[in-house]
């Protein structure tokens, strides 16, 4: 159960933006940032760019919390998504890596753009691990999806982390939090999911 709770969890985040292309009446909308103060079933979250946003929570909202993983955790045939950047030397280099659980395999598999660094050209790729090397700053990882196939580097910089279930308890003042809310016609925010710091260990979407 708490499996396939954690597998909608991170279906909406990677691919809310699409599903809401059937909802014109409310815009997909990153959020990230550090809360302020969870009252009840409104969260407020000061935001990366400043301002402290107001979220309505849905009355069966969800947590997840981030669980901090290792390069050597990433194996053939694991389904992951890459934040990455492309480097001065031309190649793809990661940011961040989410190591999927069995039942998010081929969940918004492709390769698209991401905002997790301000301006253009990060980008998000989520495939299969079909090849580990060695390269000089880490590993080279080769990952395959529907129509493509990329390499990136995975640096000892990268973000390596997992999800698990968890509950509010983690959205206390400061911690660091990851949502895909929903503006509504109205302007107002609202989210069913959220993915909260555990034990000191942060988002890195």
């Amino acid at each position: 159960m708490k499996q396939t709770a954690l597998a909608l969890t991170l279906i909406a985040l990677l691919v809310g933006p699409a599903l809401a292309q059937s909802q014109p009446a409310a815009t997909p909308q990153r959020v990230r940032g550090t809360v302020e103060k969870l009252d009840g079933q409104t969260l407020m979250v000061k935001t990366r760019q400043g301002p402290v946003a107001t979220i309505a929570l849905t009355p069966n909202f969800t947590v997840n919390g981030v669980v901090k993983k290792a390069l050597a955790d990433i194996k053939n045939g694991d389904y992951i998504g890459v934040g990455s950047v492309r480097g001065m030397d031309g190649k793809l280099h990661a940011l961040e890596v989410h190591i999927f659980p069995e039942a998010m395999r081929g969940t918004a598999e492709g390769q698209f753009p991401w905002d997790l660094q301000p301006g253009p050209g990060s980008q998000m790729t989520n495939a299969a691990v079909s090849g580990i090397a060695s390269a000089p700053a880490g590993q080279m990882l080769t990952l395959t999806y529907k129509g493509g196939q990329s390499e990136i580097v995975v640096g000892p910089e990268a973000a390596i982390v997992t999800f698990q279930p968890a509950d509010a308890s983690l959205l206390k003042p400061g911690a660091t939090v990851f949502m895909v809310a929903q503006r509504q016609a109205d302007g107002r925010l609202t989210a069913s999911r959220i993915t909260a710091e555990k034990d000191g260990v942060k988002p890195p979407m």
